[in-house]
């Protein structure tokens, strides 16, 4: 048998509990708690977008690539490293799209003239599309602005060249 005191407690613990749990019911959650606070979830920064499309295309996912670009380039179109980027996953998708490539490593250009990555990639496009003297000059190019031909961009390129030239003699 229980004491009037335990019996008195019990009720009074459970009025409590049943008191706790509307409150807790009546809280907002998720979204609706961040609009109450005054607090929105931010997008990705073109910096995100262009690290997100750099780790897609070191497992060629390039569609995903394209995605962040593609968005990166919206926000910021004056952006010459998001330009080279997209040309290089639309040259490198499994069916390469070569006029949107070389329209993306075109525009990186225009916007700086000594990028160093566009001129690399738009000349392996170039003999993608069976230029080799066209990919010389972007090689003459690098050489101009390297000022050597020790730069990474530079020998990469001279070896694609050499490469081509030995396939296609």
């Amino acid at each position: 048998m229980r004491s009037p005191h335990t019996k008195n407690l019990s009720t009074r613990l459970s009025s409590s509990l049943s008191g706790v749990a509307l409150c807790l019911a009546a809280l907002p959650t998720g979204a609706a708690l961040a609009a109450d606070m005054g607090t929105t979830v931010s997008a990705p920064t073109v910096a995100e977008r262009l690290s997100l499309a750099r780790e897609a295309i070191k497992v060629s996912d390039f569609k995903k690539a394209q995605s962040e670009l593609r968005l990166a380039a919206r926000e910021a179109p004056r952006n010459a490293d998001v330009h080279n980027l997209l040309g290089y996953s639309l040259r490198k998708q499994a069916t390469p799209d070569l006029p949107k490539a070389f329209e993306q490593y075109t525009i990186a250009l225009k916007l700086n003239p000594n990028h160093r990555g566009a001129h690399e990639y738009i000349g392996e496009a170039y003999l993608v599309d069976k230029n080799p003297a066209k990919a010389e000059e972007h090689l003459a190019q690098l050489q101009s602005i390297c000022g050597n031909t020790s730069c990474e961009e530079y020998q990469d390129l001279a070896k694609s060249i050499a490469d081509y030239k030995a396939k296609n003699q």
